[in-house]
């Protein structure tokens, strides 16, 4: 909060004295931004408004308990609730729920509260850069690139822009698919090794076949979807599609080893094992009468209607239907459309008021779910609103009466001059700074991506894995 505030005046500053670029292109550049900023943040409200409904109907609470009788081994439980059904939260509203939401689930049914929070962060990784149905791809990296030139170069050799997204797009999920596949495998090994009471790597190998199984009952829709749907949709419907198959396997005891493993008894673990985490369970409504369909068709009615948006032609014209242009801002030639229905957020909210009748929620727990979202959509937006006007005034600094490149491609062609050819091999190491820093992987794709376009454009090589490998860096050091 105090960080960004202060770049985005130096930024200003550089681009205003150094570039020389015009003030009125500055304040352009600025208001494109704050216009991108405000369809992060329906999404982001649209996102969590959902969730914090769902919490307030009791359908949270049904879906844990939904959990609670599937296996009594502990790894198994990890790749259920961490892995498939954080990489489901994760889908469909991103933004660090699903550690807010799985790590909670995971000490209800015994868990120590540190080993929760380990694994939460752990799948903070393979299913964030389709996160919130898509956001780092379709607005990370749509919107931190320089798309309208690009788009002029892609017509030039006989492609689009929209194509283009869909190669990136494409690239991100096979990656993130070899490598994600493990992912749960990592997770119990961990949990073995620092919270089983023989600290043991191997007890965590001995569901080798069960954790493989896990990972790929997931990567393998998530990389199908990803390269022939969209951004929307990967963990989304990775995990809509794993999560049954893998908890079918698991009550007929498929690939599990002969031996449950669980934790020591609760007397003996070490006090920083535990901690206040359990609490916040106590804000989960619980109802009686709520079926686990019933509490799960809103994410499967998200589902449904982000393909019918995407893929049906009706449906994307009549979702499109409501624009808000803002073209040629300050006549600087640089503008934004905000699509509020097409948006994930309209469809997230849409849902949402669907949740309030079907569930039949009272008003002032819809107006509760409301307030809390409202209030995690106004402190994510203060950095927002600093953090995405630098990145438009980076992008926009091509233009300016120095004569030189804009800032982005000028950085870009210092570190391939510097680098060389090995430079891919630190293209996902600078994403991870990126999210590090930023603390998120859209943030980080924004600022990053037109640089990552500059140096795979100055070295020869295929921009569209450059930006790949950045989405991936970043989805990684978004557990940090």
């Amino acid at each position: 909060k105090k960080a960004m505030p202060i770049v985005y005046l130096a930024t200003t500053a550089v681009a205003y004295f150094i570039w020389e670029v015009t003030f009125n292109r500055i304040l352009a550049s600025t208001i494109q931004g704050l216009l991108i900023t405000i369809a992060v943040l329906w999404i982001i409200f649209g996102a969590i408004l959902l969730l914090n409904t769902l919490k307030h109907s009791g359908a949270i609470a049904v879906i844990r308990q939904g959990f609670n009788n599937i296996s009594p081994d502990r790894r198994v439980q990890v790749i259920i609730i961490a892995w498939l059904f954080g990489s489901f939260i994760e889908g469909a509203s991103g933004f660090g729920t699903p550690a807010a939401i799985a790590a909670p689930l995971l000490v209800a049914i015994g868990f120590p509260a540190m080993a929760a929070v380990m694994v939460g962060m752990m799948i903070q990784s393979t299913p964030v850069s389709f996160g919130a149905v898509g956001t780092p791809i379709l607005i990370g990296v749509n919107k931190g690139l320089d798309s309208e030139s690009i788009a002029l170069t892609l017509k030039e050799l006989g492609s689009s822009w929209e194509i283009y997204l869909q190669i990136i797009t494409s690239q991100v999920a096979i990656v993130h698919a070899i490598t994600g596949t493990l992912i749960p495998l990592f997770m119990v090994m961990m949990l073995t090794r620092f919270f089983g009471k023989n600290r043991s790597w191997t007890e965590g190998l001995n569901i080798i076949p069960f954790a493989i199984f896990g990972g790929l009952a997931f990567t393998i829709p998530y990389a199908l979807t990803g390269i022939f749907l969209g951004a929307e949709f990967p963990s989304l419907i990775g995990a809509l599609i794993g999560l049954p198959l893998v908890v079918f396997a698991a009550k007929k005891g498929f690939l599990l080893p002969k031996t449950t493993w669980d934790f020591a008894p609760k007397e003996e673990w070490p006090i920083h094992w535990v901690s206040k985490l359990e609490l916040k369970l106590d804000a989960m409504t619980v109802k009686t009468g709520m079926s686990l369909t019933k509490a799960w068709i809103p994410y499967i009615l998200v589902a449904i209607i982000l393909v019918i948006t995407r893929v049906w032609d009706e449906a994307r014209v009549l979702t499109q239907s409501w624009v808000m242009p803002f073209n040629n801002i300050l006549n600087e030639g640089v503008g934004y459309s905000i699509t509020p229905l097409y948006l994930p957020g309209g469809i997230l909210v849409f849902v949402a008021l669907v949740t309030y009748f079907l569930h039949k929620m009272e008003f002032k727990e819809m107006k509760e779910a409301v307030s809390e979202s409202s209030a995690v959509m106004i402190g994510a937006g203060f950095v927002l609103i600093f953090t995405i006007p630098l990145v438009r005034i980076l992008i926009n600094s091509g233009i300016n009466e120095a004569g030189f490149d804009s800032m982005s491609v000028a950085m870009a062609n210092y570190v391939a001059v510097a680098v060389g050819d090995i430079y891919p091999l630190f293209a996902p190491v600078v994403g991870a700074l990126g999210a590090f820093i930023a603390g998120s992987n859209t943030v980080s794709n924004m600022m990053l991506s037109q640089f990552q376009f500059g140096v795979a454009d100055a070295l020869s090589i295929s921009t569209a894995f450059m930006i790949a490998l950045q989405a991936v860096g970043a989805a990684a050091g978004n557990m940090i």
